[in-house]
């Protein structure tokens, strides 16, 4: 009775792992397509996000344009990302992929930032660009490289990872991630920029610097 007892404890417990593995990452379609639509009236399925009936599906559904126009990099940090996720294409929903396009002024930045639900495949289509991303902690060691055109670096899940261009001349890359929706923290902008701010008790203690430092860095975002 006793070893009857344990094997089911450890029956259940390989089936509520197996759950938890099955829900960390976007949820596998359980129909052909899921077209994401926020008017719940024209809706008759859901699977992720309320969905359209199938049978008006169009093809603007899954197509987007936005990423054949350049971004604007006029901006403090030289760099404009163009997001393809469910946002812009419904069509997306349940597929668990989406794209951005990254433009990079000559020396611009992509600053360090995270995706807390997608790893992402990066491929440089023009320009140099000197890539890299910071593993967790205690070791918190940086793995960097250089790319040319052509070349392709990958950033795992989660982790803090940036895009400098190194060359003169402007930089393009296509971002390929495996969310529908990866989601994006911005280091500077999520420490510095957070509404309301951060106590200066906590930022001066944390980065070790004096209060004047971190006020200005506040202002700047």
């Amino acid at each position: 009775m006793k070893k009857m007892v344990i094997n089911t404890l450890a029956c259940i417990a390989l089936l509520a792992m197996s759950f938890f593995l099955a829900s960390a990452s976007d949820p596998s379609p359980l129909q052909d397509f899921c077209v994401a639509v926020n008017d719940t009236k024209t809706t008759v399925f859901v699977n992720g996000k309320v969905c359209k009936d199938p049978k008006v599906a169009t093809a603007n559904d899954f197509f987007f344009s936005g990423l054949r126009v350049p971004g604007n990099t006029s901006n403090k940090v030289g760099s404009m990302v163009t997001p393809a996720n469910v946002a812009q294409i419904p069509g997306l929903n349940t597929l668990g992929i989406s794209l951005a396009r990254v433009d990079y002024a000559p020396y611009g930045l992509n600053p360090p930032h995270t995706h807390p639900r997608a790893t992402e495949i990066l491929t440089v289509l023009e320009g140099t660009l000197y890539v890299g991303f910071v593993t967790s902690n205690p070791d918190n060691r940086l793995i960097s490289k250089v790319l040319y055109k052509g070349d392709v670096f990958v950033f795992p899940e989660g982790l803090i990872h940036f895009q400098l261009n190194v060359g003169k001349t402007k930089a393009v890359a296509i971002a390929a991630l495996s969310s529908q929706n990866p989601g994006v923290i911005t280091i500077a902008n999520a420490v510095f920029g957070s509404k309301p701010a951060i106590s200066a008790d906590v930022l001066t203690k944390a980065f070790q610097v004096d209060k004047k430092v971190v006020d200005y860095l506040q202002s700047q975002f």
